[in-house]
């Protein structure tokens, strides 16, 4: 396999330009927060962004989901993606390790109308996911990449029949196409995927937006 180019966005930036030309605009609270995270937070670029977060927000809403499992808060922008299509007396219960990005994400949900149905968690996910008592309809993962196959054994079992996890960046700036993998994160991707590709409990397709997603049906 020949060597290629590597970026966060794999695809480039005038196919995007011209998708979120034809997708629905952000809501004005999620462009804010785009905004303010590309000024103030120096990894900004692991915000999920227009496309991503359309995407995010139209399968909650055809889902109907009464609880959601974030793993990775970040600045709270696709905890409120996904919030969009909540049941009326859903949950979604998101979990950051880090205490600034957690600080920001709880002042963001301030300011949304759901966030009396938005509960945050700070610390590590592996040790506050087995405490919360809830059968999952959809689970978003898109925290440490060489954790994520322990979050889906964690999260697998308690995910309904039919339920939904969707996990981030399963394209890893394209190192995972790499003829030799070489970072620890590339690897444990490349591990999570093939894990997954041989998993007959589930169905599963990879989708090609912006670092790669890949969903995952609990059969």
């Amino acid at each position: 396999m020949p060597e290629i180019f590597l970026s966060l966005d794999l695809i480039k930036a005038a196919v995007t330009e011209y998708a979120e030309r034809f997708s629905s605009p952000e809501p004005e609270l999620l462009k804010a927060i785009a905004a303010e995270t590309k000024v103030e937070h120096p990894h900004y670029h692991m915000l999920s962004g227009h496309l991503q977060g359309r995407f995010l927000a139209m399968v909650s809403r055809l889902m109907k989901p009464d609880y959601i499992l974030e793993i990775g808060s970040f600045t709270g922008y696709s905890a409120l993606c996904l919030a969009e299509g909540l049941s009326a007396n859903g949950q979604l219960h998101t979990i950051e390790l880090r205490p600034a990005d957690a600080a920001t994400a709880r002042k963001n949900f301030n300011l949304s109308p759901n966030s009396q149905q938005l509960i945050l968690h700070e610390g590590e996910a592996s040790q506050i996911i087995p405490g919360l008592p809830f059968e999952w309809d959809l689970v978003f993962i898109d925290a440490d990449k060489t954790a994520y196959l322990n979050y889906y054994g964690l999260v697998l079992p308690r995910l309904r029949k039919g339920g939904l996890i969707i996990a981030d960046n399963v394209l890893f700036h394209g190192e995972v196409l790499a003829a030799s993998l070489k970072g620890k994160n590339a690897k444990a991707i490349q591990a999570f995927n093939e894990f997954v590709e041989k998993d007959d409990r589930v169905e599963k397709v990879l989708v090609t937006l912006r670092d790669g997603l890949l969903l995952v049906q609990k059969k």
